[in-house]
C-alpha cells in the first residue's frame, strides 16, 4: 500500500520515494503531475524519465465521466509533460449531437480538473483544433483511434504538421461508451 501525501508536497513525495530505494520519480507521477517536481528531484539525485512530448492536448465532452474517459486522460499523460483538455461546451454539444450532455458545462469542467493526470482545462467552444494548438504551443493532440483516416482527421493531420504539432490516435476501452445517452 501506498501511503497518501497531502496534494504538492513534492519535497515529502521524492524523499519517500527515495526511502522506499527507487531510483526514478515515474511512481511520483502518479501523484502529483501538478508540481514542478523534475527540479526537486534533480537536486535530490533522482533521474527523470523525459516524455515524448512537451505539451499535449485532447477535447471531449467527458458527459457522464467512466473509465474510458479516465484511460483516455491517462495515456495521454504518460505521453506529455503537460496536459491541457478542452471539455465540449453545452452549446457546441448540442449544436452536433441536438443534445445537451446530462451534466453542465461547468461541473464537467470541474470533473476533468480534478483529475490527477490533468493539467490544464479549457472550454472547447467549437471545432477549430487548430487554434489552440497555436495558442498554447501544442505539440501533440490525443484523439481516439476510431477518428483515425477520417477525411476531418486527415486534414488536422496536415494543419497540426505545418505548426509542428503530432496526432496520436488512442485506443477506446472496449465496451464503455456513454454517447448513446
Amino acid at each position: 500500500a501506498r501511503a497518501v501525501l497531502p496534494p504538492h508536497d513534492a519535497n515529502a513525495f521524492c524523499h519517500r520515494i527515495v526511502l522506499h530505494g527507487r531510483d526514478t520519480c515515474t511512481a511520483r507521477r502518479a501523484f502529483c503531475d501538478k508540481c514542478n517536481l523534475n527540479e526537486i528531484c534533480k537536486k535530490k539525485g533522482v533521474i527523470m524519465p523525459e516524455k515524448k512530448y512537451k505539451i499535449g492536448y485532447t477535447t471531449g465532452v467527458f458527459d457522464m465521466f467512466h473509465i474510458g474517459h479516465l484511460n483516455i486522460l491517462k495515456r495521454a499523460k504518460e505521453q506529455c509533460d503537460y496536459l491541457i483538455v478542452g471539455v465540449t461546451t453545452d452549446e457546441l454539444c448540442y449544436s452536433r449531437k441536438q443534445k445537451y450532455p446530462i451534466i453542465c458545462e461547468q461541473d464537467r469542467m470541474e470533473i476533468v480538473a480534478s483529475i490527477r493526470y490533468v493539467d490544464k482545462v479549457i472550454p472547447q467552444i467549437n471545432m477549430n483544433k487548430i487554434e489552440p494548438v497555436k495558442e498554447f504551443g501544442v505539440k501533440v493532440v490525443f484523439v481516439g483511434s476510431d477518428w483515425k483516416g477520417t477525411p476531418a482527421w486527415n486534414q488536422y493531420e496536415n494543419e497540426f504538421a505545418k505548426v509542428g504539432c503530432s496526432v496520436v490516435y488512442l485506443d477506446h476501452t472496449d465496451g464503455i461508451s456513454t454517447s448513446i445517452l
